[in-house]
């Protein structure tokens, strides 16, 4: 069962640009040089002998509609933002928590302005891409229990902290996990502040503290980003399941 339930906020938009098209979105011209930044997040409590299964969270209202139509590992499409490759590890704490091989993982976020494809211009979204797909995607785990994407960082809507949604099925297509990936504050502030060129909003309105999914506890759920504004950035985080 979720642990709360998501609670939609109306909030307009202000500021958001229109997105170009991905045309040279990776070349480190695109955005000013800021020094790198590595910030530590969640083991998800595989320290120390532990193997704690990661919260479930709300699926959120803009969940991807066909999932197993998007098998991709570039889901940036036409949006641009900057760089970000995101690996994420599965593993199975029935089993000693040893890498689950063979798990289908869906992920999706919004784009610099906050919008997600698939659904309408209403509400919390500024623009319709009912018809579009953009920033979804499924991969199945390795060996080693990873899969890998490649996207841009995430930006932001009013009411919500950056997150990155994920869904965990076994190999049979059972659900085994609905979760959300919560980002580092400093990173968030740098990459806001900084890539005025693809976020123009500025700082996200709402810290993880405060935020309706992360604010009963986000330590499972924090990722770990290396990288900087100009060369990108790389997210890596371990979510721990029970198949």
């Amino acid at each position: 069962m979720e642990r709360k339930d998501f609670l939609k906020k109306s909030l307009s938009f202000l500021g958001i640009a229109a997105v170009t098209p991905l045309v040279g979105a990776c070349s480190k011209t695109d955005v000013d040089p800021t020094t790198t930044t590595t910030t530590t997040g969640s083991t998800n409590g595989t320290t120390g002998g532990t193997c704690d299964v990661t919260p479930s969270e709300t699926a959120g209202p803009f969940p991807t509609k066909t999932p197993s139509s998007l098998v991709m590992k570039d889901i940036r499409s036409d949006r641009t933002g900057v760089p970000m490759t995101a690996t994420i590890t599965i593993r199975n704490k029935a089993n000693d928590c040893k890498a689950l091989e063979g798990a289908l993982v869906d992920i999706w976020h919004c784009d610099a302005a906050g919008n997600y494809s698939e659904y309408g211009g209403t509400g919390m979204q500024s623009t319709n891409y009912t018809a579009v797909h953009f920033l979804r995607g499924r991969q199945t785990t390795d060996a080693s229990g990873n899969v890998g994407f490649t996207t841009i960082f995430p930006g932001w809507y009013s009411g919500r902290a950056v997150h990155i949604h994920v869904h965990i099925y076994n190999a049979a297509g059972k659900s085994l996990l609905v979760t959300q990936i919560a980002f580092p504050a400093s990173v968030c502030d740098t990459v806001f502040t900084t890539a005025t060129n693809f976020y123009t909003k500025g700082k996200a309105d709402t810290t993880n503290e405060r935020d309706n999914v992360f604010s009963d506890g986000f330590a499972n759920e924090m990722s770990t980003i290396t990288g900087s504004v100009a060369n990108g950035y790389a997210l890596t985080h371990t979510i721990v399941v029970s198949a």
